[in-house]
């Protein structure tokens, strides 16, 4: 029978590279020693397999090192893209993500908010759609596109001036006559600011516009038939369409194909968020680009940041346009402007 072997301690480290404990201490915690010691204590944890008990460490602290991040699902490319991103500025922070996907169930999203403070997370980054969503006073929490309150702060894209900018695109591009087209939550949120800052452009440029706005319960038939109503001779009497997300504007140039509809020699569409191909490649469509990268880099500092009176209620980022393909500005401007 195979004698069982236990792991190897801070002990057997310290008698391997013939140093006194409390200097292996030093070296697993990143504190200054002479790199003579340094070096025979981590040869020692590599010839011993030495895995350090970074959890015991955290609880000695009174840290986990650990950031639960709530988001609604991995299956919608943009929710994927942000998780990737935040996870990879904790990272560089020596943190690890306790990753939720709450699938947009209030109860769900409480189950994961009670569960994340029972495993003492250091702090939650959440993108929720529970507007009564209970969070311990002690727990650091940032919210995603969402005001939540006093003391939790909100991190979002510039989204009024995104909408401004599409009005403004499709106006630069030609357009004279152009729809909004909306579905989502009915809740209070940033992103609802797209529809004000759209309309607001429309009327600088003095567009006219129309907009046909849905609940996330009611069927995308509803802009299927919108679309067919505004169908006369053959034509659609919309020549540029905003869409609220990149999302619903794939299912719209999709729509607008089948109605005999070309994109964007007939119709023109700008889609929000920033989605690209197999999340590297080329935008699933001409887009307002939400800076992912820079969100998450902001999410984390707000997060663990000390001082809790100093962070802000809101913070907007700027967003961008880029071409992809269904605005009519040329191959030769096919590039993030």
């Amino acid at each position: 029978m195979k004698k069982e072997t236990s792991a190897p301690t801070m002990k057997d480290v310290a008698r391997e590279a013939g140093v006194a404990l409390g200097t292996v201490s030093k070296v697993v915690n990143g504190l200054p020693v002479g790199d003579s010691y340094k070096i025979r204590v981590e040869d020692a944890i590599q010839k011993l397999n030495y895995q350090v008990n970074s959890y015991a460490q955290g609880l000695k602290a009174s840290k986990t090192y650990t950031v639960a991040v709530l988001i609604p699902n991995t299956t919608e490319p943009f929710f994927a893209a942000l998780a990737y991103h935040i996870n990879i500025v904790l990272m560089k922070q020596k943190y690890r993500m306790l990753l939720c996907c709450t699938d947009s169930d209030s109860a769900l999203e409480q189950e994961y908010v009670t569960m994340a403070q029972q495993n003492k997370v250091d702090g939650i980054i959440g993108l929720t759609y529970n507007p009564n969503l209970v969070i311990e006073e002690n727990t650091p929490f940032v919210a995603i596109d969402r005001s939540m309150g006093t003391g939790i702060p909100c991190v979002a894209s510039d989204n009024f001036a995104g909408g401004q900018l599409a009005a403004e695109k499709l106006a630069d591009f030609g357009c004279k006559n152009v729809a909004f087209l909306r579905v989502g939550s009915s809740l209070s949120n940033e992103p609802n600011k797209r529809k004000a800052g759209f309309e607001n452009g429309c009327l600088s440029r003095g567009l006219h516009y129309e907009m046909k706005i849905i609940d996330d319960s009611e069927p995308y038939e509803e802009f299927e038939t919108f679309l067919e109503e505004h169908m006369h001779g053959g034509k659609l009497s919309f020549d540029g369409i905003f869409c609220v997300t990149d999302r619903l504007a794939f299912s719209v140039i999709r729509t607008l194909q089948c109605l005999h509809q070309r994109v964007p020699e007939d119709v023109q569409v700008i889609g929000y968020d920033g989605i690209r191909h197999f999340g590297n490649m080329d935008y699933m469509c001409s887009t307002i680009v939400q800076p992912l990268p820079e969100m998450a880099e902001m999410c984390v500092e707000l997060l663990l940041r000390e001082n809790m009176k100093a962070k802000p209620p809101l913070i907007c980022l700027p967003v961008t346009y880029a071409y992809g393909g269904t605005t009519s500005e040329g191959t030769d401007m096919a590039k993030e402007l």
